[in-house]
This record gives C-alpha cells, structure tokens and sequence, in this order.
C-alpha cells in the first residue's frame, strides 16, 4: 500500500475546483474564493485510510501548461471537475482532458480518473445519464461523484473516493467489460485460497475460514454469518459449497461479488495481507525481509519452522507413504510462481526405492537451501505463507542465525546443528560415489543416475553422541590451480584418492600443502575404491607415511561397489571432527596392530575386568580387617590400664598374683595383636603399590599415545 496519495483537480475555469477544496478543510463555503488554492496535506489520522493525502488545485489563469503537465505525472488520482449546468465543461471532459491526461501518462501505469459533477445546488436533475456512457468509454474512470460545494453535499466523499481509486484500485482486479476478476487476480487469489487450505482438501472448513477471517479482518465470523456467507454461495452457484465448506469456485465468487458492489477494498485487504502489491505481484518486502548474517556464521531452520514444514509435508503426502510422488510435489508447488525443486533435488537428498523424495529428505533439501541461500529459503516460505500461518512478522522469524565459529572454537562446544564438508580430490577418484554413498546408494544404483541430473551436493542426518545433526558434502571441482573462499569455507575436509591409481593421492598431496596445512579446519584422507587392487602411488610418501608426517589420521578405506547400502560409519567420523575441532580423534582403524587398538583389546579382556574386581575385593577386605585389628589393640591396652590402676591398693600378694598373670597372658596377647597388624600392613602395602603400578602403566599408555 501507498504510504501517502497526491490528488490532483483539474477542469474549466469556474467549474468549482478551488472552493471544492476549500470547502473541505474548513468546513463552509468560502466568501472570497482565490483563482487558486495552496497545497494541501491532510495528516493520516483525519483520513479513512490513514494515510497522509495531499490536494493540488490548478488554474489556468496562474499555472503554465508545463506546470500542468509535471503535476500530472506527480498525481496518483485526478479528479476532473465540471459544472453540472454547464454543458460545455461536460464536453471539454471527453474532448480535452482525458486525451491530454492520456498522453502524459504511460499506457501501462495509467492514472485512476474520477468524474465530478459540482454545483448540483444549482440544478433538479442529474448528470450520471450523460456521464454514464462517458465512464463505459474509457475504463481509467473510476467513478463519478455528484457534489456542492455550497451546500457541502458528498465533499468527504469525493476525497474519499479519490483516496479508495489510489489504494484500493479496480483496474487490477476486474474487467467491468467481460464482468469477471481478472486472470492475475484469479491467479493470487487461488493461492491464498490453498495456503489457507490447511488440510488440503480443497475445501475451507469453518475452522479455515475462521482463520483466514481473523488473519485478514482480525475478527472471527460469528457461526449466523458463516452461514449466511455460504448461502450467498449457495443461491448463486450449484458447486460453490461442497461438505459444508468453501470451494475455490466459491471464494473466487465471492471476491467478484465484492469487487461488484463496490467493495473492492475487502479484496486489497485480503491481497495485501498475503504480500502482494498493486499489480497483484509478491513485495519484496514480503519475499525477502531484512536479515543480518555477521561474516564466518551460517544459517539454520529453527524448530518452528520445522513443525512448519512437517505440516506442509503432511497435508501433500496424501498416501501416507511418508514420501513425495512428483505428482504431489508438483500439487506442493502450485502456490510458487515456478518449480523451485530440479531433478538434481532427487540426487541430492535421500530417496526411497522409487525415487520419490522422502521426509527426511524433503527436510534435507530445506536445510541446504537455508545453509546455501538463505534469501531463497526466505522466498520459499513467503510462497508457502508461514509467516501468516504461524502469525509471525515475517519468515525472517523461521531463520537461526548462528553464532561465531570462532567463538565455537574457543568454547570448544557448539550449537549449530548443520555441518560442511568440501570433497576434493583429482578427476575420477570417487567423489561423486562418496556423496551418493552417503544417501544410501550403492555402484549399481548409481549408475542409473543421468548426467544432467548429477548433484554436486549431498546432505542427510548423522547421530554424534545420540544427537541428530545434518552434514552437508560438497563435491569440489578439482582445479588446483584456484579454489575459492567458498571452497575452501568448510568446517571439515574430504581429500578422496583412488588407490587404483598412481597418480591420484599426488593432487590430494598438493591442495593440502598449498591450503590447509596451516589451517585449523581438520583434513580427512579417503582412501577411495579400497575393493580394487592397491598400487604403489607416485610421490614421494605413501600415503601413510604422509598422514603420519602431517599429524593426520591414516587413509580411511571406502567402497559403494556393495551389494547392500554403504556403511555410513565414515560420516559419522566426519560430522564429530567437525562439531569437535579443537579435539583430535585418537584412533580411527580397527587395524589391532597399532599400539592404540592394543591397549583398547587389552582393556576390554573379560579376564582383566573379573582380576581388577577381585583385587578391589580382596584390598576392602584385607583394609577392613586391619582397621578392626588396630581397634581391638588400642581396646585392650586401655583395659589393661584400668586393671592396673584398681589392683594398685589390693592386697600385696593379690598385687603380685595378678601381675604375675598379667606378665603369662600379655606377652602372648600383644604378639598375636602384632602378628595382625603385620599382616595387615603387607595387604595395605600391596594394594598401595598395585594403585601405583596401574596409575604409571595409564601414564605410559598416555605417552604412547601422544607419540603416536
């Protein structure tokens, strides 16, 4: 919509304008009328509309035909005024200012015309008979209005008029010839109809219908005027109302039965809340709102936006077959202006047995087009309409912009949930079946696959720790000599060699040399068609050998010529170095030669675990006795004391009968409480001395380790 409308009134001299104008802003008719009124701006809040309306007077007496001519390329109305008992300003309309109006206007953004008929003070009978042929004419008239400026009859009419022929136009809408909408506003409408279709099922129920009703009108309809609606429908259409519910052909009945009792204003209402302008075209403004994406941060879906299109999916998969035939994509994209999905949509994400495109995949490929183009993700959901149907301010709402890597890197934690991978490798060296392989797809099912309708890209879930995250492989062109910020912008690296070629590992060699040995991204080498023999390959290291001298992790071996789907265990590795950059992955064979895959098959013996529980057994048991050892010796020696104390002021025989029997009975106590302790003591130095040898072995098994 307009943010202002210019109004410009034109005519004979002495029909009226100017005392038109000044009638309205103060209300009376004018004593003293000048040969020309100043501009006038009425604010937005005094208008029907609310928008700021501007009023420009001409006169010939004072104005040039060069100053005529600039205000009417300015104008957006024009209000041709003549004198209704003036018969020669009723000609001049016809015969001067429509033709001159026409030729300073462009045929295809032609001003909207209102006809006034002033001073009808002054007569008994009506112009609209003479008029009315005049408007079937030309179709820029819009209306015509019958007014007085002396009796101030119909003044806020006619601006309001004028107002409603700027923003809220016919010409768009119908054709008053053919007496229908016309072809563009069928078209507009119709979406609006199916995006308002929740279900699907080419019928507005009540619920619908009262959701559209609050969307656009902000009101619900009460139960009586729904059905008072749908009989309106009814008595003029046979198929308008179908299960109790809204046809298209009846929506669209509707519309033309507003649009023909002057209602027009009810449609653009419904236009415009679903984004579109005055030529009935999407705003940009609708299609791409303003989002902020700070440099090394990406975009995602957030989690509305995909309940959003799980409810977009449903309503299409129509054979709940939780996939997509091409005839329900096809019915999915009918509110899009074109197919946005090519066949190469097929090879990107993952697939059922007949091609068809499953939910996961639909998910998939709405993931990447966020992560790639996130500006065309946003013109998708303004075609689906999800900022009306979640009422949100725009689709910019369904967009997570995520933080820094850098700051990812330093918290060494992350939350994004969509992760990189560029593919480099030389020319035939598996590339492209490392990414098909991804989507579950074998050599053999490869090979059906067209050359036009090959993908560069391939994305699809992993689980990091019982987390669902997306990878996203990008198969690079291998051209060394220049590869771009955007490919070299990744959070992991695939270098793909062919084992079966001497010459292939050399280009891998060389991309990591020249652009990521000093880099932070981690590098993975993939050690491609491992089912084939293995040649010797020429350059100066193996392969191994280079990966040791690098710091890297050994050639990971990888085939699709299976007979089943491809294991997918080496995407799983990809997607944890790169949610984990900061941390080297310790081992990544199951070779159970090297010294890592040793002490892990040494760990996980039966035999060791059952001999470490005995020995924590045996070490409580043998700490609990000696405690108890030590108890009972201190317990006795605090007893022989008191004894001692009370036999001090006995008799002296009884003292030395009682000492005597104290020397027989304490020796041999006290030796069989040391013995005890003895042999507690040994059991707590043996287990102080096992804790010692596994706490060195563990330091050791860790140098061995970092040495590797």
């Amino acid at each position: 919509m307009r943010k202002d409308v210019r109004i410009l009134l034109v005519g004979e001299p002495k029909v009226g304008k100017t005392s038109l104008i000044m009638s309205l802003v103060s209300e009376e008719f004018p004593d003293e009328v000048p040969l020309r009124a100043e501009e006038i701006t009425i604010p937005a809040d005094v208008t029907p509309e609310r928008v700021p309306t501007h009023i420009v007077d001409y006169s010939e007496a004072e104005q040039s035909d060069e100053q005529l001519y600039q205000e009417i390329s300015k104008a957006n109305v024009i209000c041709i005024v003549y004198s209704v008992n003036n018969k020669k300003s009723i000609e001049k309309v016809t015969s001067h200012w429509i033709p001159l109006i026409n030729d300073r206007t462009d045929k295809d953004s032609r001003v909207p015309l209102i006809l006034v008929g002033n001073k009808s003070d002054l007569v008994e009978h009506s112009s609209m008979e003479t008029i009315l042929p005049i408007m079937n004419q030309y179709q820029d008239i819009e209306t015509c209005v019958e007014c007085s400026a002396k009796n101030l009859k119909n003044i806020s009419e006619l601006f309001y008029y004028a107002q409603k022929a700027v923003l809220h136009p016919t010409g768009p809408l119908y054709c008053p010839e053919e007496k229908e909408m016309k072809p563009s506003c069928i078209k507009s409408l119709t979406r609006i109809f199916k995006v308002s279709d929740l279900d699907n099922d080419g019928i507005l129920n009540d619920n619908e219908l009262n959701f559209f009703q609050r969307t656009c009108f902000n009101t619900p309809l009460a139960p009586q005027a729904l059905e008072d609606v749908k009989n309106v429908v009814r008595r003029n259409m046979t198929d308008g109302v179908k299960d109790n519910g809204l046809t298209l052909k009846g929506f669209l009945f509707l519309h033309t039965l507003f649009i023909q009792r002057g209602r027009h204003e009810t449609t653009w209402t419904v236009l415009r809340r679903f984004g579109y302008d005055d030529d009935l075209e999407l705003t940009q403004d609708y299609l791409f709102p303003l989002i902020k994406i700070p440099p090394d941060c990406t975009t995602e879906l957030n989690h509305n936006a995909y309940l959003f299109l799980q409810s977009v999916f449903d309503k299409h998969d129509k054979d709940r077959d939780c996939a997509l035939s091409p005839e329900e994509v096809k019915d999915l994209f009918k509110v899009f202006p074109y197919m946005p999905w090519g066949p190469d949509v097929n090879n990107t994400v993952c697939t059922n047995d007949q091609g068809w495109i499953t939910y996961q995949g639909y998910l998939s490929q709405w993931t990447l087009t966020t992560y790639l183009d996130v500006q065309r993700s946003l013109e998708y959901l303004g075609y689906l309409g999800y900022s009306i149907i979640y009422e949100q301010e725009s689709q910019a709402a369904a967009i997570t912009v995520t933080r820094n890597k850098r700051i990812d890197l330093q918290k060494k934690q992350t939350q994004r949930s969509v992760f990189r991978c560029n593919i480099l490798g030389s020319r035939g060296s598996g590339k492209s079946g490392f990414l098909q392989a991804f989507l579950g797809r074998n050599l053999q099912r490869q090979r059906k696959i067209r050359e036009d309708h090959k993908s560069f890209y391939a994305i699809s879930t992993t689980y990091v720790y019982g987390q669902e995250k997306y990878l996203l492989l990008h198969e690079v062109m291998p051209d060394f000599d220049f590869l771009s910020e955007a490919d070299l912008a990744c959070d992991v690296v695939c270098l793909v060699y062919d084992i079966n070629n001497p010459r292939s590992f050399e280009y891998c060699a060389k991309v990591y040399k020249q652009y990521f040995i000093d880099s932070k991204t981690p590098c993975m080498l993939i050690a491609a068609k491992s089912d084939l023999h293995e040649v010797r390959q020429h350059c100066s290291l193996s392969p191994l050998e280079f990966c040791r001298k690098h710091k890297l992790h050994p050639p990971q071996p990888f085939t699709c010529n299976t007979t089943e789907a491809p294991n997918k265990d080496i995407y799983t590795r990809l997607t944890t170095m790169a949610m984990y950059p900061h941390a080297r992955l310790r081992c990544m064979c199951a070779c159970n030669r090297c010294t890592y895959c040793l002490c892990q098959n040494l760990l996980k013996l039966e035999l060791l675990r059952s001999v470490k529980a005995q020995l924590r057994r045996v070490v409580f048991n043998r700490l609990l006795g000696w405690v108890e050892g030590v108890g009972f010796y201190l317990l006795a020696e605090e007893e022989c004391s008191l004894v001692q104390q009370v036999t001090a002021v006995s008799d002296v025989e009884e003292s030395i009968y009682m000492e005597a029997s104290a020397e027989q009975l304490k020796p041999s106590d006290r030796h069989m409480a040391q013995a005890d302790l003895k042999n507690s003591t040994f059991w707590l130095r043996a287990s102080v001395g096992a804790t010692v040898f596994a706490v060195l072995g563990f330091a050791m098994y860790r140098a061995l380790l970092k040495q590797r």
